[in-house]
């Protein structure tokens, strides 16, 4: 582990002397080679699949096809054309004494990621990085060892087949044993972004001596406001819960204003296509009992569950006031999103629900860094220092102080 660590400081400071150009080149590039190499990649991930059960929530997050592969490549041609987040002068200031203080952004250096059955992240993290000019350290997870190992080497074939050092990437054992020595690799390693489900990123913050962003999990809430539009919270909710029900930014919890449970039933109707079980609090049982196949009697559980399947819950509220308070209660600060028509609820859930993405009439599957015009992300912060949503580019450099002057000191 120690020559992986030192390997990838060794990369990451030759990675600061090539052009932004170059860089930009090797993402097509690899794009390419993403392409060219899909039937190997889909082998590798049938071998991942055949250890998982297809009823396992991650098992769609595993999945690759030859479709979201040409998105990944897709992905990376976006971070290509995306302007360099390095070397840029974020302020600027003239001392009285004439002394000029320049605040310049910068790589972190070397980037650790852990992260579970998501075998998109490898590429989507390397393009990432190598662009922000870090090297990075994969910690995947045992469920995605053969697609990652896979997509790795075709990673280190394109870099050193165009003069990159390969250790820009490395893929880390799935042991547990390399994950904490990860965390406890301070000097070493100079962040840490975990991506996965609650109990890893609570295990990484919590057990990490190297500095963490939190990409947290998604609970997720669309509220229907008494001026909203049937049908636009028939489109969100049906959009929002099933257009990929693996991933942190589709919908747990629907929650309504009572004087629209009567519109429940054709709110709904279009989940039961989809198969979706509906967990419905005592109010929204009734009107939906004998309207609704899937549907079960909601327990104190199901609220603030992030459920990854094609499952969610129903929560009646009195008023606006009482929807902001049980979110606030169950929220994981990811995504909300109000159906509303009335201007002051909409100002007043944008202003008083506290999350990283905040949506008036819109889904929240648009949590997404590609969607935010990022080209890609690394995850979404949950946290509220330093990042916080989709991180992209910016949010993967830090930055320094260059100070310029004509021999000024200081008595």
């Amino acid at each position: 582990m120690n020559d992986i660590y030192k390997s990838a400081r060794i990369a990451a400071r030759a990675l600061n002397r090539i052009s932004a150009q170059k860089i930009n080149d090797l993402l097509m590039i690899l794009a390419d080679a993403v392409e060219a190499n899909i039937e190997k990649i889909l082998e590798s991930n049938a071998l991942d699949l055949a250890r998982m059960s297809e009823s396992d929530p991650k098992y769609d997050r595993l999945k690759l096809t030859d479709g979201r592969l040409r998105d990944i490549a897709s992905d990376m041609r976006s971070v290509a054309s995306l302007p360099s987040p390095l070397n840029v002068t974020l302020s600027s200031v003239t001392r009285p004494n004439g002394m000029i203080i320049n605040k310049v952004s910068v790589p972190f250096g070397v980037i650790g990621v852990i992260y579970e059955a998501r075998p998109n992240v490898t590429f989507d993290v390397f393009s990432l990085c190598v662009k922000a000019g870090s090297a990075c350290l994969l910690k995947g997870g045992s469920d995605a060892r053969d697609t990652n190992e896979c997509a790795v080497s075709i990673i280190r074939q394109v870099l050193t087949d165009n003069g990159f050092d390969e250790n820009t990437v490395a893929l880390l054992p799935t042991s547990r044993e390399a994950t904490a020595e990860m965390l406890g690799a301070v000097g070493k390693v100079d962040l840490i972004i975990p991506r996965g489900s609650k109990q890893l990123i609570d295990f990484v913050r919590d057990n990490s001596r190297v500095p963490v962003i939190e990409t947290g999990a998604g609970v997720c809430h669309t509220y229907l406001h008494q001026s909203g539009l049937t049908e636009h919270a028939r489109e969100i909710v049906l959009n929002a819960k099933t257009r990929r029900v693996s991933v942190c930014n589709s919908l747990d919890t629907l929650v309504l204003d009572r004087v629209r449970l009567s519109d429940l039933p054709q709110i709904c109707a279009p989940l039961a296509d989809k198969g979706v079980t509906i967990y419905a609090d005592e109010e929204s049982y009734a009107v939906l009992e004998g309207k609704y196949d899937k549907l079960e009697r909601a327990i104190a559980d199901d609220f603030g569950r992030e459920w990854l399947d094609y499952k969610m819950s129903i929560k009646t509220v009195a008023n606006i006031d009482e929807a902001i308070e049980f979110i606030e209660t169950h929220t994981s600060r990811h995504s909300e999103s109000i159906v509303a028509q009335d201007e002051e609820a909409i100002n007043q859930f944008c202003r008083d629900v506290d999350a990283a993405c905040v949506y008036a009439n819109v889904s929240t599957a648009f949590t997404d860094g590609g969607q935010f015009g990022f080209g890609a992300e690394i995850g979404i912060s949950t946290q509220k220092l330093h990042a916080r949503g989709p991180m992209a580019l910016p949010e993967i450099t830090t930055y320094k102080y260059i100070i310029t002057g004509e021999g000024q000191t200081r008595w």
